[in-house]
């Protein structure tokens, strides 16, 4: 029986980690990747960890739910959905068919970009940025410079994953940033 938010947190936690597969040498060699699709392929698991994400966030003021590009959207539409609030894709570069505006940035392993619609958040709007998992912080921090271009305020960070020891927190200051579990 779950007691309180810590007993929760405690059963999201494990269930997490015993469905995380770790990958080693993937993209590139001397990465260990944290493979999400066990636990999404879980019905049951990947709910709960919707529900708690619903649970730690509902009381926050959020007018949209923005998603990284592509496990982010996994995570954040479903969040938006029962938050019933609007959705708004980050993408990689050269995916959007509108005006948009660009953000480069640096993976733990080489250098990319994100963009969004012009268009896509509303002056003053307060948006969640979602991901699967918070590494070096580079894709959380260029889509929160996104928001931000676009006239928007970032009401924090959500994601079921940080990686701890490389140290991505420390890149998104003056937002919350929330994380199921930590490695």
């Amino acid at each position: 029986m779950i007691t309180n938010n810590y007993d929760a947190a405690l059963v999201v936690d494990k269930i997490i980690k015993a469905r995380v597969r770790d990958i080693k040498d993937f993209p590139v060699s001397g990465v260990l990747f944290r493979d999400i699709t066990p636990l999404l392929s879980d019905g049951p698991a990947f709910k709960r960890c919707i529900d708690e994400l619903y649970k730690i966030v509902n009381g926050m003021e959020i007018g949209a739910i923005a998603g990284i590009e592509s496990r982010g959207f996994i995570i954040g539409a479903p969040l938006a959905y029962e938050m019933g609030v609007g959705f708004i894709p980050i993408r990689k570069s050269g995916k959007l068919p509108y005006k948009k505006i660009n953000k480069d940035y640096e993976l733990e392993y080489g250098k990319t970009s994100l963009e969004m619609h012009m268009d896509a958040v509303e002056d003053g709007k307060s948006v969640l940025i979602v991901d699967d998992i918070l590494a070096t912080g580079g894709s959380a921090s260029a889509a929160a410079s996104l928001i931000r271009a676009a006239g928007g305020r970032v009401a924090g960070f959500a994601f079921l994953i940080e990686l701890s020891e490389l140290k991505g927190r420390e890149k998104l200051k003056g937002a919350p940033v929330i994380v199921l579990t930590t490695y």
